[in-house]
């Protein structure tokens, strides 16, 4: 009986380590959260190539958070760990640094609403077209 109860309790404790305590939340809660009122610098980096860009002009980091700080992240039902990703980005407030990928922030995986990978690729690519 003992060993019974001991068992189901350990498999309710193993249910309730699984689940994620994480919300649906904006960008912008989650930069804010992580104590970045204002971002003075951005870098995108490609995870295909490895490459990355920096971006400090003031008009052009408020483009692209214009962009994406309202896009909603929500939790993924599978938190299985996951193997590369298709754009890092940190965003700076001064000394302060806010690192995530399109689809994990702080560990959790994530969708997005509306989906933030086309418009990453399309900012990206048109620094290219800026930079130039």
């Amino acid at each position: 009986m003992k060993k019974s109860v001991f068992l189901i309790l350990f498999a309710f404790l193993v249910l309730l380590s699984a689940c994620s305590n994480e919300k649906t939340q904006s960008l912008e809660e989650f930069y804010k959260d992580a104590k970045i009122e204002n971002v003075d610098k951005v870098i995108i980096q490609d995870g295909s190539t490895g490459y990355a860009k920096t971006i400090t002009k003031k008009e052009q980091i408020g483009e692209f958070l214009d962009l994406i700080k309202d896009i909603e992240f929500i939790p993924q039902d599978n938190q299985e760990k996951r193997v590369g990703w298709r754009y890092d980005i940190a965003l700076f407030g001064g000394e302060k640094e806010f690192k995530f990928t399109l689809d994990e922030i702080n560990n959790t995986y994530y969708d997005s609403n509306p989906d933030i990978h086309p418009i990453v690729e399309n900012y990206y690519k048109q620094l290219d077209i800026v930079e130039e």
